[in-house]
C-alpha cells in the first residue's frame, strides 16, 4: 500500500482511475494497420512498470481474498480467456479500488454497491 501511494503521488495528480489505470500500463492497445492487417490487444506497457508489477503481483492474493475481483477473474476465465489476461483485468480492478477508497475518504466496505449499478 505504501509504495502505491509513493508511486503514485497520492492520487493527487489524477482525476479518474482510467487515468490511474493509463498511468500503470494496465490499458488494452490494439494494433492494427489498415483493413487487413488486426494484431492482438495487449496492454499498453507505457507507464510505470514497478506499480504494474507491483499489482500484478497483488493481483493473485485478490482473487483469493477480494470478492469483487475474484468474480472478475472467475467470469473472465469461465469465457475462455487466458489466465493472465484475467489477472490483468484484476490489476484494474485493484487499482481502480485504491482510488476510489483514496479520493472518497471512506473505509473499504466488502459488500458495498455503487448507486450507479443497476440490478
Amino acid at each position: 500500500a505504501l509504495m502505491l501511494v509513493v508511486l503514485t503521488d497520492g492520487f493527487e495528480r489524477f482525476k479518474s482511475g482510467s487515468e490511474l489505470c493509463s498511468y500503470a500500463g494496465l490499458t488494452p492497445i490494439i494494433r492494427q494497420s489498415g483493413t487487413s492487417i488486426n494484431g492482438r490487444a495487449r496492454i499498453s506497457k507505457i507507464g510505470n512498470q514497478k506499480l504494474r508489477n507491483l499489482l500484478f503481483m497483488c493481483s493473485f492474493n485478490a482473487c483469493k481474498y477480494n470478492k469483487a475481483c475474484k468474480a472478475i477473474y472467475d467470469r473472465i476465465v469461465a469465457k475462455g480467456k487466458s489466465k493472465k489476461l484475467a489477472l490483468i483485468a484484476v490489476c484494474n480492478k485493484l487499482l481502480k479500488q485504491a482510488f476510489a477508497i483514496a479520493k472518497s475518504g471512506l473505509i473499504y466496505d466488502d459488500g458495498y454497491r455503487s448507486v450507479l449499478v443497476r440490478n
